[in-house]
């Protein structure tokens, strides 16, 4: 046991206590990549919905289908164009305050003024209506309620907000609430006794943002963390040797690509860019350096994701000679040192990567002996996520490589409408496209927009899809696994494929 002994005797003074309940006093330790910024939703509202703190008022259920959260239930009227989401009765923020239409709009609407995920919603206004949030739209929009399920859209007591908007404090309806909060590393929480749902179990809980992968695999081994997500492969293999643990991996709609400047001089071709994707072995990145054979992906989207899925082989997606072939066509030819070069100029890109998810830099060290094999130099910079999009708003990024999550809402049209764009003036996001742009695909981006049947999804969803591998404005690598190491005495662990929570309120500690 990690935590006070003396905590313990007071328990066993307060008669009856049950093994459970006393198991259940231990605190549960977790140990991730992510910072917390702060309270605000807009910049760390993952972490408080990991941990159970705060809610949205679309949730998921555990097959990621969309279900009742703090809106009981909603529906559209027949052109559209008006939503109502009627507020569940008995729900409390943690300070005591009901959840009321009120209170949840005012969320709502702090959250639509900041850059997010609902900036893609063709929102023309919203308002409380006898117990409901009724949402009008300027068009049709069929993905709004899985926006509307988006950690950014949290929502808070009127008590979390200053005067001008900004979050103070975080304060929400979940199982769990704050205890202390210490950014950017350290949370913990306590058991909300007036939780409208079912109670958790463990009675507190901590968060601690750890963003070495070493590190992180230390701390589940030497005990001083309970649950430790994102292991590399070599932690995994020494991990799985360790009784007192259990390791755990979860596919998830995540996607391991390449984010490539299509306005660069030497990546404005598509050729160029179908090239880089065709030097790629795939195959062997999943299998050596992954350990997860299934993980190669020559396309963006995973088979759960349904029609977006073109079941492409990636055992075809390598060919050397034909990469080769067309880099000869844009004019490039092998030097002395059998790098490319043209007009005097050499084919070198610097490529940009991050440390939080430990498998990037690997994966970013093969990229560079692959495509050197075709004549392309390719420097790898490590440094914070947040020069990715950084580099993409100053216009500096040649190449990402990112994790690139489709599940950021229970539909990926949401998270391609923000990396794509489906207006005139977009050319890409932040985590999308860069400087490219394909009138179609906007048209389809837009119709999947306002359709509300399933057969226009059937029908464009493939030929997005189709046009992206085509293009390659962005290169897929591998799909990702979440991965965990747990404490063995811990019950009820699961992963959520879409990573919205941590589900802690289902966990508890054997007897």
């Amino acid at each position: 046991m990690k935590h006070a002994f003396a905590a313990g005797v007071t328990l066993l003074l307060a008669l009856p206590v049950t093994p459970a309940a006393w198991a259940n006093e231990q605190r549960l330790d977790i140990v991730a990549p992510w910072e917390i910024k702060g309270p605000d939703p807009a910049i760390s509202g993952y972490v408080f919905g990991r941990m159970r703190v705060a809610e949205t008022l679309v949730d998921t259920d555990s097959n990621g289908q969309l279900a009742p959260g703090l809106a009981s239930a909603w529906e559209v009227s027949e052109d559209g164009l008006t939503w109502r989401f009627t507020l569940r009765e008995g729900a409390t923020f943690h300070d005591g305050s009901a959840v009321t239409a009120e209170a949840a709009l005012h969320s709502l609407e702090v959250a639509r003024a900041k850059p997010g995920i609902l900036d893609s919603a063709p929102i023309q206004q919203m308002r409380a209506d006898q117990g409901a949030v009724v949402i009008e739209l300027e068009s049709p929009f069929s993905p709004l309620p899985a926006l509307l399920a988006h950690s950014t859209a949290l929502i808070l007591a009127d008590a979390a907000f200053a005067d001008n908007g900004d979050v103070v404090a975080m304060i929400g309806s979940g199982p769990y609430q704050v205890e202390a909060l210490s950014p950017p590393q350290r949370m913990t929480v306590t058991r909300f006794e007036d939780y409208w749902g079912e109670p958790a179990n463990i009675a507190s809980a901590s968060y601690l943002a750890v963003s070495r992968g070493e590190t992180r695999a230390l701390m589940a081994e030497s005990g001083d963390a309970d649950i430790v997500y994102t292991l590399d492969p070599a932690s995994q293999a020494r991990l799985a040797r360790n009784a007192r643990l259990a390791l755990h991996a979860e596919p998830l709609p995540r996607t391991i690509m390449l984010k490539l400047n299509a306005g660069h001089a030497l990546l404005e071709d598509t050729r160029a860019r179908q090239a880089l994707s065709m030097a790629i072995d795939r195959q062997g990145i999943a299998a050596g350096l992954l350990r997860t054979p299934e993980a190669a992906a020559a396309e963006l989207f995973p088979d759960s994701l349904g029609p977006w899925h073109l079941g492409l082989d990636p055992a075809d997606a390598q060919d050397i000679e034909a990469a080769k072939a067309l880099l000869d066509e844009l004019g490039w030819e092998a030097g002395r040192d059998g790098m490319l070069e043209r007009d005097g100029q050499p084919f070198a890109l610097t490529l940009r990567t991050y440390a939080d998810r430990p498998e990037l830099p690997v994966v970013a060290t093969a990229l560079q002996d692959q495509w050197r094999d075709i004549g392309v130099a390719l420097e790898v910079a490590m440094g914070n996520a947040s020069e990715i999009p950084s580099g993409h708003h100053d216009n500096s990024l040649e190449v990402g490589l990112v994790g690139r999550n489709y599940g950021l809402v229970p539909n990926p049209l949401g998270s391609l409408m923000d990396d794509i764009g489906s207006d005139a003036n977009s050319m890409g996001g932040d985590w999308g496209t860069m400087n490219w742009r394909d009138e179609e695909v906007a048209q389809w981006l837009d119709a999947l927009r306002q359709a509300t049947d399933e057969q226009t999804l059937d029908d464009l969803a493939p030929l997005v899809a189709e046009r992206l591998h085509q293009q390659m404005p962005l290169i897929p690598v591998a799909w990702y696994q979440q991965t965990a190491a747990v404490n063995s005495a811990l019950e009820g662990f699961s992963i959520d494929p879409l990573e919205r929570s941590y589900r802690i309120d289902q966990m508890g500690w054997a007897e």
